[in-house]
C-alpha cells in the first residue's frame, strides 16, 4: 500500500554518484509504450479485462496541451483515465484547485470523453461544501467521481450513499456512476473485517490493492465476493499499481538494492518514504511489471481483479525535469 507520511528529508539518491546520459529519450513516449505494452499483454490473457492509468494526461496529445494531437494508439489502448485534484486538493486538501489548472486538465481530459475513454476524478475535500461542490462539478462534464481523504483509507461517511447509487449491472467503465478508491486498509483489524464492510457498500467500482496492510495477497475468492453490490447488482474490482516509481515494501523488492541498487532504479522520492523513481522504460523494470507469469500484473489477473489502476504515470515530468 502507498505509504501516506510526508518526510522532510535530505533527497536520498542512488543517482548523485554518476551522470546518467538520457539524451535521445522521449519520456513521454516510453511512458505511452508502457502503458501500451501493459494494455496488450492483459488482454491476452483477459480481452475485457480494463487498463486506467492515474494522472500524467499531457501524454493523450503530440505536444501535452489540448490543442495538440491525440495520441491515438495511446488512447485507444486504455478504458479510462484517472484524475487528482482536478476541482480540489491540488495545493492542499480542503483547498479548491487554481482555476487555470483545472482548465488546463478540463481540455485534456475532454479529449479522452471524446475517444470513448471515461474519465475518473479523485477530489481530495471532505467539507460537506466542498464534497457537494465536488461531486456537481464533475457530473456536469460526464465524469465519474470520488471526494475522500488523501489517505484512502476509508470508506468516506459523507454522503451516506455513494453519488449517483444505482443497482445496475456494471460490465464495463462506460457503466459506472461512482467509485471507492481505498488503497490503505491500515484502519482494518482484520482482512475479514475489510472484506466484509466492502461487501456491504453500493459502489459501481472499488479500487484496491492486491494486499491487505499485513502484507497477505487478497485472493480470487475474496475478490469475488465483492463483485456484487449490495442491492445486488454486479460491479467492476480494479487493482492498484505504481508503475513510475519502486515500493520497497513491495514483495518483488529485493534487500541488496539499497546497496547495489539494479540499472533501473533511481532516486528516492523525498515526500514518500520507501517510494523510488525507476527507469520506467527499461526492461528489467518492465519485466517486473508485466509480460511473464511472475510478474505483478499476472498476479493481479490471477486473482480476479477486473482491470488495473496505474499509478505514477506522470513519472515523465520527473525525467524531463532533470
Amino acid at each position: 500500500m502507498k505509504k501516506l507520511l510526508l518526510l522532510v528529508l535530505p533527497f536520498l539518491v542512488y543517482s548523485s554518484c554518476k551522470k546518467d546520459d538520457f539524451t535521445g529519450i522521449d519520456f513521454r513516449q516510453e511512458m505511452r509504450d508502457f502503458v501500451i505494452g501493459i494494455s496488450d499483454y492483459s488482454h491476452t490473457l483477459d480481452t475485457n479485462f480494463v487498463i486506467i492509468p492515474q494522472n500524467g494526461q499531457e501524454i493523450i496529445t503530440d505536444n501535452g496541451e489540448a490543442t495538440g494531437t491525440p495520441k491515438f494508439d495511446y488512447l485507444q489502448a486504455i478504458d479510462a483515465t484517472g484524475r487528482e485534484d482536478l476541482f480540489y486538493g491540488y495545493n492542499a486538501d480542503n483547498k479548491p484547485t487554481p482555476q487555470e489548472v483545472t482548465d488546463n486538465l478540463l481540455g485534456l481530459l475532454q479529449i479522452c470523453e471524446q475517444n470513448g475513454v471515461e474519465v475518473l476524478t479523485t477530489d481530495y475535500c471532505t467539507s460537506t461544501e466542498y464534497v457537494d461542490d465536488s461531486y456537481s462539478k464533475n457530473n456536469s462534464h460526464g465524469f465519474i467521481s470520488t471526494a475522500t481523504e488523501r489517505a484512502l483509507d476509508l470508506i468516506p461517511s459523507y454522503p451516506a450513499k455513494p453519488y449517483n447509487e444505482n443497482d445496475n449491472d456494471i460490465l464495463t467503465m462506460a457503466d459506472a456512476k461512482n467509485f471507492l478508491y481505498l488503497i490503505n486498509p491500515d484502519k482494518y483489524t482484520s482482512k475479514a473485517e475489510f472484506i466484509s464492510d466492502l461487501q456491504q457498500t453500493n459502489f459501481d467500482v472499488i479500487i484496491m490493492d492486491l494486499f491487505f496492510e499485513d502484507g497477505s495477497q487478497l485472493t480470487n475468492s475474496e475478490i469475488s465476493s465483492l463483485k456484487t453490490k449490495a442491492n445486488g447488482g454486479k460491479r467492476l474490482v480494479i487493482c492498484y499499481m505504481s508503475i513510475g516509481e519502486a515500493e520497497d515494501y513491495r514483495y518483488y523488492w529485493q534487500s541488496e538494492w539499497k546497496k547495489n541498487p539494479p540499472d533501473w532504479l533511481y532516486d528516492e522520492n523525498p515526500q514518500w518514504k520507501g517510494n523510488y523513481k525507476v527507469k520506467y522504460w527499461m526492461k528489467d523494470w518492465q519485466d517486473i511489471i508485466y509480460g511473464n507469469d511472475s510478474s505483478y500484473l499476472k498476479k493481479i489477473i490471477d486473482a480476479g481483479y477486473d482491470g488495473v489502476y496505474l499509478d505514477i504515470i506522470d513519472a515523465f515530468e520527473y525525467f524531463e525535469n532533470l
